[in-house]
């Protein structure tokens, strides 16, 4: 792949042909023309700024919830995990948190803070970015819940203050008023002086037990179409612990699936291609991936 052209000053922290493998949680993915990870949110608008126009830019945070396809991301791949981590508590109710902060991070500070209900955040395996710009939930919770207005930047670097009523919100689906990623977002919860960590560790501990932790995993492949779970419908279609390739569907949990360490990011669109027909036709219910596919097949 070619090299997306960037100012001079960005030159010696721009990686090229990065392979995406090293920064997804299924360890597959071809290489990014251009990975850039920014010291904080001004040297991102710099970045941003000096861009070509028709550059692609894709924003990753803890690399959940995304495949890279084999053939790779032309364009720009920017990495905020690391770089934008800043949490504070604002007030008795309010937290301020940027978009690289680690969900389970920003559960655990919360419940030190007395604050809740936070501890879902403790299940959703990304960064607050990711979770903003799908409305990522777990054990009931969701994260636009507790949204009251978030921090954007725009492909030309052009930071702007968002109110949460501007996005229009649903599940697992958020739709913003322009083509901005996230960089903060202040929040808020129940002040609850009784929250305890052993709350947090009961999830987990909940967690551990359904899903398959530890192992190369996206996270939940399917959403769950109403009135009904992705798990149960791929389940009693007979699909749990089928294969193709490298790639299977998790016996512990049949919305996981995982790379036994040999998997192809094709290995793994096919397995997802194969589930949503297998349960269209025993179940007439069409899965709609939750995971997000992107980039050149190989």
């Amino acid at each position: 792949m070619n090299a997306v052209a960037v100012s001079a000053e960005f030159a010696g922290r721009v990686v090229h042909n990065e392979p995406m493998s090293r920064h997804t949680s299924w360890h597959v993915g071809g290489p990014a023309e251009t990975y850039f990870e920014p010291r904080d949110a001004e040297d991102l608008a710099a970045f941003l700024h000096g861009l070509p126009t028709d550059a692609p830019v894709y924003w990753i945070g803890l690399g959940s919830n995304v495949l890279v396809r084999d053939g790779g991301l032309r364009g720009v791949v920017i990495s905020l995990h690391g770089t934008l981590d800043g949490l504070e508590r604002l007030n008795d109710t309010q937290v301020w948190c940027e978009a690289g902060v680690a969900c389970a991070r920003l559960a655990k500070q919360c419940v030190k803070w007395g604050l809740g209900p936070a501890e879902f955040f403790a299940g959703i395996p990304g960064t607050l970015g990711g979770a903003l710009a799908m409305n990522a939930g777990a054990f009931g919770g969701e994260t636009w819940r507790h949204v009251l207005d978030v921090e954007t930047i725009d492909r030309r670097g052009v930071r702007r203050k968002r109110a949460a009523a501007e996005f229009k919100v649903g599940y697992r689906s958020v739709v913003a008023p322009g083509a901005e990623g996230y960089l903060a977002a202040r929040l808020e919860f129940e002040h609850r002086p009784e929250a305890h960590q052993d709350e947090i560790r009961a999830l987990l501990e909940r967690r551990r037990q359904s899903q398959p932790i530890g192992a190369w995993s996206g996270g939940s492949t399917f959403t769950n179409p109403q009135g009904d779970h992705a798990a149960r419908l791929i389940d009693t279609a007979g699909l749990k612990g089928f294969r193709v390739g490298g790639a299977s569907v998790s016996t512990k949990h049949a919305n996981f699936f995982v790379n036994e360490g040999t998997a192809t990011a094709r290995d793994l669109e096919e397995l997802i291609q194969h589930v949503q027909r297998t349960v269209e036709r025993v179940h007439g219910v069409h899965l709609e991936p939750e995971v997000q596919i992107i980039g050149e097949p190989a």
